[in-house]
């Protein structure tokens, strides 16, 4: 199964099994609407302009499915190619779920494409009792020693993480690597009408310079906890915006007073964002270009991480955040249609969001079978009855479908223009 979780700012997924020996994949991530679509009918020059709009939503949809279809190629490839490399049986390579639309056979494995792009598996066929081996035979994955069988299971990983790397390092070469130069303040991207924020007077893309209370150049966090200290309370703050027709930015002097959250806490229902300006270095050679991938490549796999980590600290708060496979598409829509530059990232983010899920040790995901593995390892080789391991992966298979379809239906229904069908 695919897993991912998208940061709103550099920005999770179930498993399924076929009846043989899989490793299959989906996705999650944070939702990012897609573009309304109007249900009113559209006069003819408005529908003439609507044609190349329709056209770009298609093809930024079919840019970040395409994406998502090479990560799950790559991710089931390390799986194959591991497994090929140590001579054990594979009986499928499926990109896809549910109906074949194409298939074929080369020698003893079965390549298929189907009909549901975001997933993929690669079958073993342990426990096929038509696949013509005997059930000892020292060449099924089952049978063979803890370090193949780890290094069969832990290859999607790898491969997704050299994948990520890979396209950091085509990005530095091409377009180059964003560098975020911090400026003073925090930028207040939005700002809920009728919020106590709104009733203040603070405006979409104002930047929060200085609150008593808080550092003289202050934070998010630490503007979030003081508004959360202080509800009721007048809180003055400078900002600096621009004026409607001027060019440079004036201070101005506000006091809001947060509204009183039900749990006691205040809120002046806004969005806040560390203030940066975005720079792209391009590498003088392939030495510079290098380091720069190696530099990004850390960065986002720091952040990735880093995320996965606070989601699952702080699960309750932050649920919300993680989506299906339909969010993850509308997500890279979204970039496509902002920018192609921007799938670089979008790209190496997914590539990562899949390596870190995955390796979680739960049933159905590789971590759950690597666990399994170790577990067996230090019980001094003896193998856990089959029965047993059979029911775990049972058990988490069934899980993760659940949240899957949760998922899926939730993210559907929250894309905008079925939100307006609705």
């Amino acid at each position: 199964m695919i897993t991912t979780h998208l940061h709103p700012s550099p920005t999770p997924k179930p498993r399924c099994s076929s009846p043989l020996h899989s490793y299959s994949h989906h996705h999650l991530a944070v939702h990012i609407p897609l573009p309304r679509r109007h249900r009113h009918l559209a006069r003819p020059a408005a529908a003439a302009a609507a044609a190349p709009d329709l056209l770009a939503s298609v093809e930024s949809v079919a840019s970040a499915a395409s994406v998502l279809a090479a990560i799950v190629l790559v991710h089931e490839s390390g799986h194959f190619i591991a497994a090929a490399s140590r001579g054990i049986h594979v009986s499928q390579f499926s990109i896809g779920f549910g109906p074949a639309l194409a298939r074929f056979r080369l020698g003893p494995v079965e390549y298929a494409l189907r009909a549901i792009p975001l997933g993929g598996y690669v079958g073993f066929p342990d426990d096929d009792p038509e696949s013509g081996f005997a059930p000892d035979d020292p060449d099924l994955l089952r049978n063979r020693p803890v370090p193949d069988r780890l290094l069969v299971v832990s290859a999607g990983v790898a491969a997704n993480l050299a994948f990520a790397f890979l396209i950091v390092y085509a990005q530095a070469l091409t377009v180059g690597v964003p560098v975020q130069a911090q400026l003073p303040g925090v930028l207040v991207p939005e700002v809920l009408p009728g919020s106590a924020a709104a009733r203040a007077g603070l405006l979409p893309g104002d930047i929060i310079l200085a609150v008593p209370g808080a550092a003289p150049d202050p934070s998010v966090p630490v503007l979030v906890d003081l508004i959360k200290a202080s509800p009721s309370k007048k809180v003055p703050i400078t900002v600096s915006r621009t004026a409607p027709g001027a060019v440079d930015r004036q201070s101005v002097e506000l006091t809001v007073v947060p509204d009183t959250s039900v749990d006691g806490t205040g809120r002046i229902g806004v969005q806040l964002s560390p203030n940066f300006r975005v720079t792209r270095v391009r590498p003088q050679n392939l030495a510079d270009a290098t380091v720069l991938a190696v530099r990004e490549f850390t960065l986002l796999t720091g952040t990735v991480f880093d995320g996965l980590r606070q989601t699952l600290l702080n699960f309750s708060q932050s649920a919300e955040k993680v989506s299906g496979p339909v969010a993850i598409i509308a997500v890279g829509a979204e970039v496509a249609r902002s920018s192609a530059d921007g799938l670089f990232q979008f790209a190496a983010v997914i590539n990562l969001n899949l390596a870190a899920i995955n390796l979680l040790p739960l049933p159905a995901l590789d971590g759950g079978t690597l666990a399994l593995i170790l577990l067996e390892a230090a019980r001094g080789g003896r193998k856990i009855p089959r029965e047993v391991e059979q029911g775990i992966m049972s058990s988490g298979i069934l899980v993760v479908l659940m949240i899957g379809i949760f998922l899926i239906v939730r993210d559907t229904l929250n894309l905008d223009f079925i939100k307006e069908i609705l």
